[in-house]
């Protein structure tokens, strides 16, 4: 009897901790439940025609520029033109002092007066000696020395209107005009300056500044891949070639901000440069404004294919690592894979994809922080870039990305933590 209360509290003590054992893992299990995916924004790839330029440096630099020189010696006696503005052709820039000239070209005057008096005398004695020869009265060389000296009276008149027109010329030079349309420069010389004495004195410079050129340079080897693709059908010739095949050109100036009107190639060089291994190539821009200026640097976008099933991604979604350039792609099933991609290229803000993605493949633009190839997400559609920076308009390329580290999974609670819980 006495061995019955001892069994008691021995099995009380056993069942109260087989209990606690029995639901400790349960409550362990119902404290930890599992974490949602992560929220990310994908862009759906969709081919589209795209229009391959290069953007390329140029320097722009007037269509015909003329140095005016003095073209005969003499002192400066006027600047008749201001300086920085338009002239035509033609118009008087400087006058240097003719009386010199002047008097050349007199005496120069007086002696074609005097052959033509000689010659005229000549004229008349032969004429007078025609029909006396035909009655015998005057001799066979007496009328052979008129009409001789008929014609040495021709050839000094035609030496006197030579030296006449040259002496003409001289006082011609010694005002100075513009040779060609377009804006004048500072003057090189002032008033009392001796010109021209022995060497053709610069004096002014005037440059055509409507149309304007630039002269760009490409390399060579970007030169020949195109030629390639245009010939092996890839790319189509860009659209806006009139009928000679002048590619369309924009421009952008010094300060950043895109040139309102479009030009057009002129040519490209038939050599390459051996030092640079670059193209140099022309192009032509209308400036009715002068908005332009010889010197200035400038870019130039060159429109030289298209691409009808061109494909290009936000810069955000490429990230770059030490094996190259990748995008985390969301299958059907929501699960994240890493895709390797070819993206060389920028163009509106974006990177264009030569290699890597054919179209309709969902790739993370946000959010690729938050998960890593083989994770689950959640996606949404990608809302676009913040105002400001819309599609289409020009920006720098955006810093290479980089491979996001893996986010370790979460640590499991305490045990100690969860019995303290359950309890």
């Amino acid at each position: 009897m006495r061995s019955v209360p001892r069994c008691i509290p021995i099995a009380a003590a056993i069942g109260t901790l087989s209990l606690l054992a029995a639901c400790g893992p349960k409550n362990d299990k119902a404290a930890a439940p599992a974490a949602p995916p992560p929220n990310v924004a994908v862009y759906t790839v969709a081919p589209a025609e795209l229009t391959l330029s290069a953007e390329l440096p140029g320097r722009l630099e007037a269509s015909r520029t003329a140095q005016v020189r003095a073209r005969t010696p003499g002192i400066v006696l006027a600047r008749v033109y201001k300086e920085g503005s338009d002239v035509k052709a033609g118009d008087v820039l400087f006058r240097i002092d003719p009386a010199q000239f002047q008097a050349s070209y007199d005496s120069a005057q007086a002696a074609v007066a005097k052959a033509e008096a000689n010659l005229a005398q000549a004229e008349l004695k032969v004429k007078r000696y025609k029909p006396l020869l035909a009655a015998q009265a005057v001799s066979n060389q007496e009328y052979d020395d008129a009409v001789t000296v008929q014609k040495q009276a021709t050839a000094d008149l035609a030496t006197a209107r030579a030296a006449r027109q040259t002496a003409g010329l001289t006082l011609g030079y010694a005002t100075v005009t513009a040779p060609i349309a377009g804006r004048v420069g500072r003057a090189l010389v002032t008033e009392g300056a001796l010109v021209g004495q022995g060497e053709a004195t610069p004096m002014a410079v005037v440059q055509t500044l409507d149309p304007i050129y630039v002269t760009i340079t490409q390399s060579s080897a970007d030169v020949l891949r195109l030629r390639r693709a245009l010939a092996e059908g890839k790319v189509k010739r860009a659209d806006g070639r009139d009928n000679a095949g002048a590619a369309k050109v924009t421009l952008v100036t010094e300060d950043g901000q895109p040139y309102a009107k479009a030009g057009k190639l002129l040519f490209s060089d038939v050599s390459v440069d051996e030092s640079t291994g670059a193209i140099t190539m022309r192009a032509e821009f209308p400036n009715q404004d002068r908005t332009l200026l010889p010197g200035m640097y400038v870019r130039t976008r060159l429109e030289q294919a298209v691409n009808e099933t061109g494909i290009t991604v936000p810069q955000q979604a490429v990230v770059r690592g030490p094996e190259g350039a990748t995008v985390l792609v969301v299958g059907a099933d929501n699960k994240v894979t890493s895709q390797p991609v070819k993206a060389d290229a920028a163009h509106d803000g974006r990177w264009i994809i030569s290699a890597g993605l054919k179209g309709g493949e969902k790739i993370i633009v946000e959010g690729f922080q938050k998960t890593k190839p083989g994770g689950v997400v959640a996606p949404k559609p990608w809302q676009g870039p913040p105002a400001g920076n819309a599609p289409g308009q020009t920006s720098a390329p955006a810093a290479p990305a980089t491979i996001p580290a893996p986010i370790p999974a979460p640590a499991a609670a305490p045990a100690a933590a969860t019995t303290a819980a359950a309890k």
